[in-house]
């Protein structure tokens, strides 16, 4: 009864923890959730405020244009040349429902069937999902943590055909928390732009990295290549706005036609309040990120430190974003918990993971990664140290 497309593409594994999380939390189970990418602070109050006050106005109560306001683009592209190096105008923006969106039509503009986009592993699971939906095929290159899940230019070509359209780029990375160093991401840009393959560079947690990690920006580091750039990024992670929706692609101006084009028959602009919102948190300062980073940097170091005393299991420190990716691969096969219970895939270990000691973490499978968990340390200290000890305690 359904098409072939939704059929081949599977659920949000990420939102499916979350939603189970969420539901035994409903029935009264207390659940210790390290599944969503979410920061658990409010968003500023400046950012709020300025939401309320363009409720109050009727001229917000109406479409905008379906790229966005043109003040808010204007914002991203003076952002655009303040952090990712730079500069853009106002046309090659498009503002879109979420970054997820932003991916998602960037996909649809860009792949014709058969075309194959290099999706490097672990990635965020939505990234080949996309692919698939615009009947394209996702090409896989895994590099684990003896590699600091970085891979190199070698990996690539060893993969290209002449299908090969594009390859995705995510640092700090998602789930790994990975920062790639500048000379690979500028070997990557180059081999790209020799070979004339379309780069999507996804910088939403640009802003969140640590021990003095920087987030490298390939259209500073190649300026060549920028013909063949898309930049996705927004609001959600950097100003804690997950729910406000609204995130936004950079892409040269035909792409950015194309892309506005699509949205015009698929969900119009976004929310007109949410941009008012988005406009506040933009042309702010980078005083609230620079707290939750101060917030973060000690929940990693305290999630890894916990992990790592679990036995059989191994965590690499993260130098950005918020998750720490766990080798849980020895525990696999091992009786777990007080009845022994035995998991024969990371899927698995999550699923016994929720349901007897109420922690819930997303398997590696959803990333590419079997054998992996990540967790998220976007939540309070307490919940965390509960957490850890509960999976301490089960593991045994």
């Amino acid at each position: 009864m359904l098409s072939d497309r939704i059929n081949q593409v599977g659920e949000s594994a990420t939102l499916a923890v979350d939603s189970k999380a969420k539901a035994m939390r409903a029935s009264g189970v207390d659940v210790i959730g390290f599944g969503a990418g979410e920061p658990n602070f409010p968003t500023a109050d400046y950012i709020v405020d300025a939401a309320a006050q363009a409720c109050r106005d009727p001229k917000n109560h109406r479409y905008t244009p379906t790229a966005g306001l043109p003040e808010l683009r204007e914002a991203i592209a003076w952002k655009t040349r303040r952090d990712s190096g730079f500069d853009v105008d106002q046309s090659q923006v498009v503002v879109t429902n979420g970054g997820k969106q932003a991916v998602y039509e960037t996909m649809q503009v860009l792949v014709n069937p058969g075309d194959e986009v290099i999706v490097p592993a672990p990635y965020w699971t939505s990234y080949p999902e996309a692919v698939k939906l615009a009947g394209g095929v996702p090409v896989e290159v895994f590099a684990g943590a003896e590699r600091g899940f970085e891979p190199g230019v070698a990996d690539f070509e060893a993969v290209r055909t002449q299908r090969t359209k594009a390859v995705v780029i995510n640092t700090p990375n998602n789930p790994t928390g990975a920062v790639w160093s500048d000379a690979t991401l500028t070997d990557i840009a180059r081999w790209a732009d020799d070979n004339h393959i379309w780069i999507i560079s996804d910088e939403i947690y640009e802003h969140l990295t640590y021990d003095g990690a920087g987030t490298g920006y390939v259209g500073a580091l190649v300026p060549q290549v920028r013909d063949r750039l898309i930049v996705l990024n927004g609001v959600a992670k950097t100003y804690a706005m997950t729910g406000w929706r609204v995130g936004w692609a950079v892409a040269p101006q035909p792409v950015a036609r194309a892309i506005t084009k699509l949205q015009g028959h698929l969900t119009s602009n976004v929310a007109d309040v949410s941009q008012q919102a988005a406009l506040a948190a933009v042309c702010g300062p980078l005083d609230v990120v620079a707290g939750m980073r101060e917030a973060f940097d000690r929940r990693r170091k305290a999630i890894v430190s916990d992990l790592n005393a679990v036995r059989g299991v191994t965590c690499p420190m993260p130098r950005g974003a918020f998750y720490a990716f766990a080798d849980i691969r020895p525990l696999l096969g091992a009786p777990l918990g007080l009845h022994g219970s035995v998991a024969d895939s990371s899927s698995h270990f999550a699923t016994l993971l929720l349901d007897e000691a109420h922690v819930a973490a997303v398997p590696g499978e959803a990333f590419g990664a079997p054998g992996y968990l990540r967790f998220s340390y976007a939540l309070d200290d307490e919940s965390l140290t509960e957490g850890m000890r509960r999976l301490r305690e089960w593991v045994g």
